[in-house]
């Protein structure tokens, strides 16, 4: 095994994502022929650090290729962080019934702020991160802010459940494989508000390549396509009574391969939330869900010169309009401090 081992920290990690995400990250299926020692953070919460060890055991059990370690840090920052590679923040404050979404960013900023002051201290300059935890957008932003040595691009956050989302819809729709479906993306926020788009998506049915918009109805594509893959996550913890932790360990483990590893298709483009470079209008430095190819070392870059309709465009302000004030409600806050 040739590849440079990884340092990747898991928060939240005795959660239902991080059960679901471990394996995917021991196993090679996400990192490859990197060696991984993988850091377990989470809450001195009762129980937690019994649950972390039956976790470490299972993991240890697994024989998995790539796994080189597993450490167990309850509530410890500097010893999770410690020369971190890569972070994946599964752990939050969860919304509670009856809560505005400016109270979970209340409860996040804290959070956040706290672990980005640990990455600026601890982690590797060069470290890659990836916020789950929501509102995944500003909690990003919020933890940027706090580790300026790391540079911004370094940081993003998960739009790829809902671009998995919005592929998988289309598969169903057209009676194909997801895999069949490009050049789909997701716009802007990580909520309702978000821009689930097809117009320049292409599907292959039959040995033959078409439009998405050549071969659905634009007022399926408009309305209850949008409406379903902007509220799926709503509708599985309805259906379950859990949330969709099984997809979302899958999307961490597209993202993370992606961005870190693979690159995306040549003939394809994914969705990230990364800082806004200002194209299509998007306030600079707003964590923003754009179209991104990745070269697979790192980097990404967002996809420019797509036509985007008025109708698209007012929706995607929108959803900017939302973070913005997200943003100013967690400046507010942290300027209370």
């Amino acid at each position: 095994m040739s590849a440079e081992p990884l340092t990747v920290v898991v928060s939240g990690a005795a959660g239902q994502i991080g059960y679901s995400l471990l394996p995917l990250l021991a196993n090679g299926r996400v990192f490859g022929d990197h060696p991984v020692h993988l850091r377990l953070l989470d809450v001195g919460f009762p129980g937690v650090a019994e649950n972390l060890a039956g976790i470490k055991m299972e993991l240890e059990d697994g024989a998995y290729p790539t796994l080189a370690s597993v450490q167990i840090c309850i509530a410890e920052l500097d010893k999770a962080f410690s020369n971190a590679d890569v972070a994946i923040l599964t752990g939050g404050f969860p919304r509670k019934k009856g809560m505005e979404r400016k109270d979970l960013i209340a409860k996040n900023a804290a959070i956040f702020g706290e672990q980005g002051e640990a990455i600026e201290k601890y982690a590797s300059s060069n470290i890659k991160v990836l916020v789950i935890a929501n509102p995944a957008n500003t909690n990003c932003l919020i933890l940027q802010t706090a580790a300026p040595k790391v540079p911004k691009e370094n940081f993003t956050a998960l739009t790829f459940l809902d671009h998995n989302r919005a592929r998988g819809q289309i598969a169903l729709k057209l009676g194909v494989s997801a895999g069949d479906v490009r050049k789909v993306c997701i716009w802007g926020n990580h909520s309702s508000t978000q821009v689930p788009d097809a117009t320049f998506g292409e599907v292959t049915k039959d040995g033959a390549t078409a439009k998405i918009v050549d071969s659905v109805d634009c007022a399926w594509l408009d309305g209850d396509f949008v409406k379903t893959v902007a509220t799926r996550g709503a509708a599985v913890i309805a259906a379950r009574q859990k949330s969709s932790a099984m997809s979302a360990a899958n999307a961490i483990g597209d993202h993370i391969r992606t961005w870190l590893v693979t690159g995306s298709r040549a003939d394809d483009f994914v969705s990230l939330a990364v800082p806004s470079d200002g194209s299509y209008g998007i306030t600079p430095g707003l964590v923003y869900s754009f179209p991104c190819t990745c070269p697979g070392d790192g980097t990404y870059k967002i996809v420019t010169g797509l036509e985007v309709t008025d109708a698209k465009m007012a929706a995607m302000k929108a959803s900017e309009a939302e973070l913005l004030q997200e943003k100013a409600d967690a400046d507010a806050i942290l300027a209370a401090k």
